[in-house]
């Protein structure tokens, strides 16, 4: 399959990028030769082999979660240890918000 400027053009536009002319020219002829690649791969006779997902032969080793009791005081002087807590549970700094990096005190 061969790229024109004007799919490169419609490309980096999806993608929001800026490409220079000789950006445009270069990833034409090296996304071009990358799905000659493709069509080559596509015309090899895969007729009666099985698909495959992994070829290692190694499954997924997990162990059952098992619940332990921990002793209260343990549990009392992590509680007070820690620089934040409310209501017996840890504060931490926010991961997902405009404050990321702060602790808040709501």
């Amino acid at each position: 399959m061969k790229l024109t400027i004007q799919d490169i053009e419609k490309i980096a536009d999806l993608a929001r990028l800026e490409l220079t002319e000789a950006e445009k020219t270069q990833y034409a002829e090296q996304l071009s030769t990358v799905f000659s690649y493709m069509d080559m791969l596509n015309s090899v006779d895969t007729e009666g082999v099985p698909e495959t997902c992994q070829v290692t032969g190694l499954q997924d080793v997990v162990r059952e979660d098992v619940v332990v009791q921990a002793d209260l005081d343990v549990r009392k002087k992590l509680i007070a240890s820690f620089p934040a807590q409310e209501a017996n549970l840890l504060k931490v700094q926010a991961v997902f918000s405009a404050r990321a990096g702060q602790v808040t005190e709501e």
